[in-house]
């Protein structure tokens, strides 16, 4: 894991280090030379240098100051973007048994579940004891209505052929997300970490195992699972010295996805199919070049958001969606992580959270999911996980360690069931009509006159939503 750490934390943090570094010794050298030549002591050069300095003080610094009013700009207006992408209006009529409207008729809207997917990892589910496990799934399910299974080779299949373990845990917990209404992913398919240590080693060999992969475990959760990581991180996959890694170093990254997202196709046409990574720069813009130019049967591109190191700007933020969405996919933001405590890769446990680095991350959290619930490609959300002390040890939940909610859990279940939920008590008029506004998604419309009641549950969508409810005699 170390490598692919490494690997990250170059990709992410070197160009903007490089940037700034470099301007700054530039201008140590530049102040240097002219100190040593007398400039200052003259007034026109000492004028001309003062105005030089501060050109490359503002090249320095003038971006952050820009991204930040940008970063302004962009929540001020966000709710208006909202209301125009995530919004729809609906129309309930209320009638008899023999058609004719009801007049005064109390008509109740109550949502039920967001269309836009929020959702996290599922991983805590599968480390619990059972009473710690209800804690945990009692918070789960009352944030999220989204969740990713594991399936990650050399833990699912760690001898070859044997699937039992995980296999059942995943179908026990694939029911209980249905039946709870929560949808699911399955992450990843095919990524060069987590390699089985019986898995082939040359390219031909792997092609041949991740095909039987693909086309076992597909079908196999076809009914409980409709959407798949099929590939995760290929643009670093070359530097792996494993069948994966092999497999991507003689063909290329790009046909090593594009073959195994045809094979997922194939094992199901009607699933949504991702292409997962967090490298968001020129490599991984060009292996989306190349799939979407070669026709790749993929719906969806995700984006990975881990931020150890540090938060992204909420101007990169919504860059990178800008950048992602002329693709024509929709964009899922996959990993997201915001510590509440030191920032760093894998640092010496105990590893904690702290009171302001828990009301940093609420502030933050707050704002990054208002933006990119406001932008009109992102369709989901995933937080990455959802307990503190999980992946890498890091202070990255929403959750304590003893499952206690911080900040941030309290003011996403604000945003996502209250300022972003639709409730509405209305009354049918003369021609039995009453009418709102609504956030996308499933919902629950009971109208009761006198003694007579209905329910019905309808789904709203962008467009046309007209809702009859019969009130029986």
């Amino acid at each position: 894991m170390w490598n692919d750490l490494s690997v990250r934390l170059i990709l992410l943090a070197a160009p903007k280090a490089i940037l700034y570094v470099s301007a700054g010794f530039c201008l140590a050298v530049l102040l240097v030379v002219l100190w040593r030549a007398g400039a200052f002591r003259r007034r026109r050069t000492a004028l001309g240098c003062t105005v030089l300095m501060g050109g490359c003080l503002v090249g320095i610094v003038g971006p952050g100051v820009l991204a930040g009013i940008k970063a302004d700009s962009l929540l001020r207006t966000a709710q208006d973007r909202i209301a125009s992408i995530r919004k729809a209006p609906a129309q309930v009529k209320v009638v008899d048994s023999k058609g004719n409207p009801v007049l005064g008729a109390m008509v109740r809207i109550e949502q039920r579940r967001h269309s836009f997917l929020f959702g996290c990892n599922a991983f805590g589910f599968y480390s619990h004891a059972d009473t710690r496990n209800q804690e945990y799934a009692a918070r789960f399910s009352a944030l999220f209505n989204y969740a990713t299974l594991p399936f990650y080779w050399g833990m699912y299949e760690p001898q070859r052929g044997d699937t039992r373990v995980y296999g059942q845990k995943h179908k026990d917990l694939a029911a209980w997300f249905k039946a709870n209404h929560i949808e699911t992913k399955g992450h990843p398919l095919v990524w060069h970490d987590v390699y089985p240590a019986w898995a082939p080693v040359d390219p031909d060999s792997t092609r041949q195992a991740v095909h039987q992969r693909i086309a076992t475990i597909i079908p196999e959760f076809k009914s409980e699972i409709r959407r798949w990581d099929v590939v995760n991180e290929a643009t670093v996959a070359r530097s792996f010295d494993n069948g994966l890694g092999h497999w991507a170093l003689r063909d290329g990254p790009a046909a090593v996805v594009e073959t195994a997202l045809r094979w997922a196709h194939e094992a199901d046409p009607t699933a949504e199919l991702i292409y997962n990574d967090f490298n968001v720069g020129r490599q991984h813009r060009r292996l989306i070049e190349q799939l979407v130019r070669h026709h790749a049967p993929f719906q969806v591109i995700g984006i990975q958001a881990h931020m150890h190191h540090r938060e992204w700007s909420l101007a990169e933020a919504w860059d990178v969606c800008e950048d992602y969405s002329k693709f024509g996919k929709a964009l899922h933001i996959t990993e997201v992580t915001v510590l509440s405590g030191k920032h760093g890769w894998e640092l010496p446990a105990p590893w904690p959270t702290t009171p302001r680095g828990e009301q940093q991350q609420a502030d933050y959290v707050e704002q990054l999911y208002t933006l990119l619930f406001s932008h009109p490609a992102v369709q989901a959300i995933t937080w990455w996980d959802l307990q503190d002390g999980q992946w890498m040890g890091a202070p990255g939940g929403l959750l304590r360690a003893d499952l206690q909610p911080k900040p941030a859990y309290n003011r996403l279940l604000k945003l996502i069931h209250e300022t972003w939920w639709t409730r509405e008590s209305l009354s049918s008029d003369e021609k039995g009509l009453c009418s709102f506004v609504g956030f996308l998604g499933d919902y629950e419309v009971t109208v009761r006159k006198g003694d007579r009641s209905q329910t019905i549950q309808p789904v709203l969508v962008k467009g046309v939503n007209e809702w009859t409810v019969t009130l029986e005699q």
